[in-house]
């Protein structure tokens, strides 16, 4: 049965009767046929969330948008395991991490829910002025209309760090996922009906990115776009924005270093190299995919992570035990086996570079490590979206720090030191939206997200994510029974 578009509370056939296939990248088989919109579904989409908009969703209070929040997750939560396998089936990651995914989820629906409660608090907070004549009240309205378009390594959880503070600062969303996993955020359409959410509060148009993605990105009567993805698609989107000057906020791509020192404890290194670099099949933006080791340490490191990495079990995600699932899709695949040929010739291969020997189906790629590529190569300087990872020694921490500065990339870092104080040092000296010490890749909810330079443009999560979807309003009075008096005094 093809799963169809959900807008306006409804499910509805694509105008042009599109569709496209999920495909289980462990198997290569269809999972399930998809409804693909177009710019006249888009269109319906966008029209929808106007008019729950302005017909009453903007005006509801934070309270009453935290209870749908709360329905949203109770529904999640009843049904975690299932969306768990789903997530596997459709991305490929191993069924712990899908969990983790859907739990992070879940709890990111409730948080917001807390900060829609207290956004009820922040209204029409006095602003003190110095002329006692007059009064100042501020207020956070919601933005309006958010297009939303999410990437396909976290499908779900993009879903809920997007839709979760949209709908608790009072926008109305439409919302498009990646075409390559649209099954989970199907799902949430599913529970969005289920509790009886207003119509047209979000709509989710399923569809290609070049057909869907490009009408929601130059609709003009989105107010706001906010887009996770690469820096080309990126680009189109801040590009179509400039049009309108429309709002927008953009987590973009990442060449991630991590910087280990001398004095670093050698097995926690490894465990959180090896957590930066192979969690989700290295298909995260954060990934620490440069890794910087003191030359006095270099050695013995590098020989324990090769153990390691030669040990990880790959499969399936269902598999109980499976630690490396396959990658996304063929594309993604080839992509990555194209960047390793390539590599092979600017680097040393250390070890991984093809597919598993025992896995013939599914798009599986062993754990890959490459040695002193040169700091101009592509191998060191694109973001590859892999199980790749590539090392160089450094000598001095000022050397360390002006290699892990030299990309266009900023989104995050991580330091490994037992000296605290240089620790602090170098994060401080990261350019970086995110720096980790001694660890890699945790992220929470109650802090912000994003990166510097070509990495993107404002910040999600925390109180800074609810902030992505409101606008700020002084309302002045005039408290004086007095006539103003400056043009009608001097006559």
């Amino acid at each position: 049965m093809l799963k169809q578009l959900y807008i306006d509370g409804q499910w509805v056939t694509p105008a042009q009767g599109g569709q496209f296939s999920c495909i289980d990248p462990a198997t290569e088989e269809t999972l399930q046929h998809v409804a693909a919109a177009t710019a006249q579904d888009v269109d319906l989409a966008v029209q929808a969330a106007r008019k729950a908009f302005n017909q009453g969703w903007s005006q509801t209070r934070g309270a009453e948008r935290a209870d749908w929040l709360e329905a949203l997750a109770d529904k999640l939560a009843s049904k975690q395991d299932a969306l768990a396998i789903l997530e596997v089936c459709d991305n490929g990651k191993p069924l712990p991490e899908a969990q983790w995914d859907i739990s992070d989820a879940i709890d990111c629906f409730r948080y917001y829910a807390g900060l829609a409660r207290e956004l009820d608090q922040r209204q029409d907070q006095p602003l003190e002025l110095p002329d006692p004549r007059f009064s100042c009240r501020i207020r956070h309205e919601p933005v309006g209309v958010a297009g939303q378009i999410i990437p396909w390594n976290y499908p779900l959880l993009m879903a809920a760090w997007k839709v979760a503070p949209a709908l608790a600062a009072g926008a109305t969303c439409v919302l498009k996922p990646s075409e390559l996993t649209s099954l989970t955020a199907l799902e949430l359409a599913v529970a969005a009906s289920d509790v009886g959410l207003p119509a047209g509060v979000l709509n989710i148009v399923t569809g290609l990115g070049n057909e869907a993605g490009a009408a929601l990105g130059a609709h003009p009567d989105v107010d706001k776009m906010a887009f996770t993805g690469s820096v080309p698609t990126g680009a189109k989107i801040m590009s179509a924005a400039a049009a309108e000057i429309k709002n927008i906020s953009l987590e973009l791509g990442g060449k991630s270093a991590f910087i280990v020192f001398d004095d670093a404890d050698v097995e926690a290194a490894v465990e959180w190299i090896m957590f930066g670099i192979f969690w989700n099949q290295g298909q995260v933006c954060s990934a620490t995919s440069r890794l910087l080791v003191q030359e006095g340490i270099a050695p013995r490191l590098t020989e324990r992570l090769l153990d390691a990495a030669r040990r990880i079990r790959i499969g399936p995600g269902l598999e109980p035990g499976v630690q490396l699932g396959p990658l996304v899709s063929a594309g993604q695949h080839r992509k990555v086996l194209s960047m390793i040929e390539q590599g092979k010739q600017q680097a040393t291969l250390l070890t991984g570079g093809k597919r598993p020997g025992h896995l013939p189906e599914g798009y599986f790629l062993e754990p890959t490590i490459f040695a002193e590529p040169a700091t101009d190569s592509r191998l060191w300087r694109e973001e590859i979206f892999g199980p790749v990872l590539c090392i160089r020694r450094f000598k001095t921490e000022a050397e360390a720090l002006q290699q892990a500065n030299d990309s266009r990339f900023g989104l995050a870092a991580a330091v490994m030191s037992a000296d605290l104080e240089r620790s602090a040092r170098v994060a401080n000296g990261l350019r970086a939206g995110i720096v980790w010490v001694n660890c890699s890749q945790p992220t929470f909810t109650q802090a912000p997200w994003g990166g510097m330079k070509q990495s993107g443009i404002g910040r999600e999560l925390g109180r800074w994510g609810l902030e992505n979807y409101l606008e700020v309003k002084q309302v002045t009075e005039y408290r004086s029974q007095d006539a103003w008096g400056w043009y009608l005094k001097q006559e």
